[in-house]
């Protein structure tokens, strides 16, 4: 077994992280996860990757426990040497790195966010020189750090840089991490562990002791060279035919302790204080030490027995040594300890610090400590730092005495959990809580965690949701009126995807509730409850204006109100059937959130998007809106293979029985939303197949029992079901309620409709009809229903055996919906077509272009017209990757210029 950079035994592991920094070198940035118990060779692999790494510049951080609390704490020491880059960075990065770091005043910034800029700062470095990260003890990094370095690592690829993490196997830290690429370490090879045993000792040992040794140490690098070190070779040869296997783990940290308790006092009172320190701050430790009269000298030697180098801070030589040090000692001797950092921390300017060792050095419950916890938390939180901000209220509540502070301070914890996406924690943390024990506010922000936590973790429970809301704004009455209205508007929003499922209040006491929640006080909210009280309670024609005042209301709104109240404009402007609105609304919420970094709203915006495509927009509109929410998840470490919007699957030809059982297990989570909009496209399938007794079936008892603003959009779609399966009368009916509908909200969207339904229902006189709607709907790019209406028409005319004419209109059809991607239709279209003795256009290109998901998104977006920048933005990628892609995609389409690649591709409209 050869010996590479000094390591033995790993010659596979060392050219894996060759060939990473080979790539790195040549611009093609990537990451590796190095995990494996204590002791593996973690951190030696590490080292001699950094040392191979020639022509590279090396930065390096590594992970503390007393760190972890601290927001950002870990990226903050890694990125010091990049800092001359952040000019390069646009503005609202360079502000999130600063306010990040706690060395600007601004808004919270988003983890990623955050994360965008040090991606731009590591392009920015690697054009002039190729960049290699060490993150050691990644376990241990503080939650918001590993968040941040882990985003980075899924979104390299065209940029001169590369991150290596080594750490242990921590659930946690695993689920963060996931998507990055990992090479587990395992135990030496017999061969090698045998090697190293014996290389590692000063006197021969017998050959089959040897095997027998390095068998019982599993082959664990370290365990071998602390027992050659350590134990003479008559007790390693008597100890090979022991039954019990060397220490590993837990029994090799046993073994250290037993070495420093034989140390001298001063010895061991200094490891202690560096222990429990774990920051490797010298200056601390020192101060530290002057508290507990422990000299100077100690430290020096503690680094003369091996045990921790002092230089540039101090390092143990083995995080196994560190608990060790700290696990030799008694509680009580611990607690002093801290208590002594927490003194010398606050000499220091180490607010965190300070507050972190306070909260170890206490026994039971301590008021003082508790607030400056809380502080601290403060602090995180008006850094982005939400995941530090929940453990440390978490903390701070476990030191106040029993009361309504000790669960407020454990709701607060939840909500920050919450804005970390950590809903699983949030749910714990209130688990804890005594609901008895909280005043009228924090019980109402209790209610609406849980609520929330519902809707996040797709729990049945998510069908009282809206009920839970209302709950909360009572209790919020009288207290804090801008925390009621907000309640109320989230008890709307939380009833939209329970829809028919839904429970504990009808839509009526809801309007109710949130009329009277309108006249608290004026402003944006007050506009917004009067007009969705008006959506439930009033007739449409009087609701029509009202609400058309909230959604002029909320286009004027900046982008941090959007990010408030954005997503609940689908809900008024599909009332008023205003797709140009409906569009503009969503698109300026989800650049609002993508600009803050702010990727849980910008997940929520863009599956709206998607699902309202699909009523007044086009299914290739809604299909690239799902590829942006499947690039984010996957830039987030999530699994973007299960993103799938129902609805679109029915419109694109995806197997009847999937549809099905999706939509069923959506109605069984408590999705009656996704249900019925999976039942309602079906549906539309079934009219572009020819089925119109089964559309008839499917859409009838989602009219017959109506949805707020979504049940008028499926109108259109049961006229023609009712009409070609023989309920003439019926649709008759239909079709007045949308000419009403018309009237009032003077859409050219429902107009345009309403003609085509009256078409269908009048036979003979259809003609005008069909013209007034096409000329209709032309202007106002809702596409999908242009080319239903030049079909329908086309086949009128082909029934009235007007071939010419009717060829026009097929021909446009097949056009329309070949381009939007709707092949149902259009193989209805061509079926005309063919039925007339025409020859029908050949169905569109297979496959997009043999481009990747991604390359295709990019492709579509430059061909929009946005810049590389912009496209970076939109997808989370370095403007170096995009326009890697972007050379990928001219090279496989023959193009040469973004005005070919527009020809070539059909960009979103």
């Amino acid at each position: 077994m050869g010996v590479e950079g000094g390591l033995l035994g790993r010659d596979a592991e060392q050219r894996q992280v060759r060939i990473l920094l080979g790539h790195a070198r040549n611009g093609r940035g990537g990451a590796l996860l190095v995990s494996g118990e204590p002791g593996i060779g973690k951190t030696s692999l590490l080292q001699a990757a950094l040392a191979g790494a020639t022509g590279m510049r090396q930065l390096r951080v590594d992970g503390y426990e007393a760190e972890s609390t601290i927001p950002f704490a870990a990226l903050q020491r890694l990125m010091i040497p990049l800092r001359a880059y952040l000019p390069v960075l646009p503005g609202r990065h360079q502000q999130a790195l600063q306010v990040a770091a706690g060395v600007a005043d601004g808004p919270p910034p988003d983890r990623f966010l955050v994360g965008l800029g040090v991606l731009g700062m590591l392009a920015a470095a690697g054009e002039v020189e190729p960049v290699v990260c060490a993150i050691d003890d990644a376990h241990l990094l503080d939650s918001e750090s590993l968040d941040v370095l882990a985003f980075v690592a899924r979104r390299l690829e065209a940029e001169s840089a590369a991150i290596i993490f080594a750490g242990r196997d921590d659930a946690d830290r695993v689920a963060q991490m996931a998507g990055i690429p990992t090479l587990s370490l395992a135990g030496l090879a017999p061969e090698s562990a045998i090697r190293l045993l014996m290389s590692s000792l000063p006197e021969v040992i017998d050959p089959a002791a040897a095997a027998q040794i390095a068998a019982a140490s599993g082959g664990n690098p370290l365990a071998l060279i602390d027992l050659a070190n350590e134990l003479s070779i008559k007790q390693l040869t008597e100890s090979s035919f022991a039954d019990e296997p060397f220490p590993v783990g837990r029994h090799l940290e046993a073994f250290y302790v037993r070495r420093i308790r034989h140390l001298a006092p001063d010895l061991q009172q200094w490891l202690l204080i560096a222990a429990a320190d774990s920051t490797g701050n010298v200056d601390l430790i020192r101060a530290a030490g002057q508290e507990l009269d422990v000299p100077d000298s100690a430290g020096e030697a503690a680094e003369a027995a091996g045990l921790v180098e002092l230089s540039p801070s101090t390092r143990f030589r083995h995080p196994l040594v560190r608990s060790a040090a700290y696990n030799a000692a008694q509680g009580g001797q611990r607690r002093r300890v801290h208590g002594a950092l927490s003194v010398a921390a606050g000499r220091l300017g180490l607010v965190e610090l300070e507050a972190w060792h306070a909260a170890k050095a206490t026994l039971g419950t301590d008021p003082a400590v508790a607030d400056r916890l809380e502080r601290v938390a403060d602090l995180a939180g008006r850094r982005g730092g939400f995941s530090s901000r929940a453990s440390v209220l978490a903390q701070a509540s476990a030191l106040t005495p029993q009361g309504g502070r000790k669960y407020a301070r454990l709701v607060a914890a939840a909500e920050a959990a919450l804005a970390a996406g950590a809903a699983q924690l949030a749910k714990s943390l209130l688990d804890e809580v005594d609901d008895d024990a909280l005043d009228a506010v924090s019980r109402g922000r209790l209610i609406s965690a849980r609520a929330s936590i519902a809707i996040f973790t797709a729990d049945p429970a998510l069908m009282n949701a809206g009920a839970n809301m209302l709950a909360a704004a009572e209790l919020f009455r009288g207290h804090d009126a801008t925390l009621e209205q907000n309640a109320l508007i989230k008890a709307f929003e939380y009833t939209l995807p329970a829809e028919r499922l839904a429970q504990g209040a009808t839509l009526t006491e809801l309007g109710a509730r949130m009329r009277k929640g309108a006249e608290l006080r004026d402003g944006i909210a007050a506009t917004i409850l009067r007009a969705l009280s008006a959506h439930i309670l009033l007739p449409y024609d009087e609701a029509v204006p009202i609400m058309r005042t909230a959604v002029d209301a909320i286009a004027q709104l900046g982008p941090e109100s959007l990010l408030q109240y954005g997503s609940i404009s689908v809900a008024l402007t599909t009332a008023l059937w205003d797709a140009a609105a409906r569009r503009d609304c969503l698109e300026r919420t989800a650049v609002a959130a993508r600009d803050a970094g702010s990727l849980q709203l910008l997940d929520t915006a863009l599956w709206i998007m998607s699902l309202a495509e699909l009523k007044g927009g086009t299914p290739q509109r809604a299909g690239q809106y799902i590829e942006q929410v499947r690039e984010l998840r996957r830039a987030i470490g999530y699994d973007a293979e299960h993103v799938v919007n129902v609805a679109l699957l029915a419109w694109t030809g995806a197997p009847r029985p999937q549809i099905e059982m999706i939509a069923e297990g959506a109605s069984a989570m408590g999705f009656g939303g996704v249900h019925a909009s999976g039942v309602a496209a079906l549906a539309v399938r079934d009219l572009a197949e020819g089925c119109y007794g089964d559309a008839y079936d499917r859409l009838k008892p989602l009219v017959d029992d109506p949805f707020l603003q979504v049940t008028p959009l499926e109108i259109p779609d049961l006229v023609e079901a009712a009409v070609r399966s023989g309920h003439l009368e019926e649709a008759a009916g239909l079709v007045q309620h949308l000419e009403g509908l018309a009237r009032a909200n003077g859409s050219p969207w429902t107009a345009g409709l309403a003609q085509r339904s009256r078409a269908l229902v009048d036979d003979h006189g259809a003609e005008p009809h069909y013209q007034a709607a096409v000329a209709t709907l032309a202007p106002t790019g809702i596409e999908i229903e242009l080319a239903r209406t030049h079909l329908l028409y086309g086949e009128w005319l082909r029934r009235t055996r007007r071939r010419r004419d009717a060829r026009e209109q097929l021909r446009l059809a097949v056009e329309i919906f070949e381009r939007v991607e709707a092949p149902g239709f259009a193989q209805r279209a061509r079926n005309e077509l063919e039925a007339i003795g025409e020859h029908a256009p050949a169905a569109g290109e297979p496959g997009p272009f043999d481009l990747t998901a991604q390359q295709l998104t990019v492709a579509r977006l430059a061909a929009a017209g946005n810049t590389n920048a912009e496209i970076g933005a939109t997808m989370f990628l370095s403007v170096n990757t995009v326009d890697y892609h972007l050379r990928k995609v001219f090279q496989k389409l023959g193009v040469s210029s973004r005005r070919q690649l527009a020809d070539r591709i059909h960009p979103p409209s």
